[in-house]
């Protein structure tokens, strides 16, 4: 399986064969090293543990785990299972040319963090009557009968924290690929702010 970490650059576009625009986002994928192996015999299962980025801090525990490994401490890791691990050795650095241009693949990330928001905003709730007296324009309708259940059922869509979860987009294609500067153009939107890690797999 293809994969690699990077880092989101931006929105962008890009002009197809037949001259239509295609919005891309752009992602750095520059410095992907594998930090280890797991296999079945010592760990039960087969994986490969990717890192991306250089510690500026590590702690000394982590400096001691990369010391063994022969490699500067990474400043995020993803593990990412497999079934075949030929080939594959610890230290070694992750390219993009891996890719092809139309090749699909999931996307997962951090989305932006909006902070405390409504229940319009947060889950596309209608707004209330905006005339004839009427003091409820945005806040929150019924929350249950008052005889049964006398409680808020758990799950109930509310107001609270919106954003700032880990997002998967699935079967988004890779419109160009730019290796002299580490770049990858995929199409479509893709989680989280300008400057976070994105982990790319097919």
């Amino acid at each position: 399986m293809k994969a690699i970490i990077g880092e989101k650059v931006g929105m962008s576009q890009i002009f197809n064969d037949n001259g239509v625009v295609v919005p891309t986002t752009v992602v750095r994928c520059k410095g992907t090293t594998v930090v280890c192996k797991r296999t079945g015999d010592k760990d039960g299962y087969d994986s490969v543990v990717l890192g991306y980025g250089v510690a500026k801090h590590p702690n000394r525990p982590y400096r001691g785990i990369f010391k063994k490994l022969g490699i500067l401490p990474v400043k995020i890791m993803k593990e990412l299972r497999t079934d075949n691990l030929e080939g594959i050795s610890v230290g070694e650095t992750i390219s993009i040319s891996q890719f092809e241009v139309g090749d699909k693949v999931r996307v997962t990330g951090v989305s932006k963090g909006k902070g405390f928001q409504g229940p319009i905003k947060r889950w596309g709730f209608h707004r209330g009557p905006m005339s004839h007296g009427s003091k409820s324009h945005r806040t929150q309708g019924s929350l249950g009968a008052s005889a049964y259940p006398s409680r808020v059922w758990k799950g109930k869509k509310m107001a609270g924290r919106m954003g700032g979860q880990k997002t998967t987009i699935k079967n988004l294609a890779i419109a160009k690929i730019d290796e002299e500067q580490n770049l990858i153009y995929i199409k479509g939107a893709l989680p989280g702010v300008r400057g976070s890690y994105l982990f790319i797999r097919s």
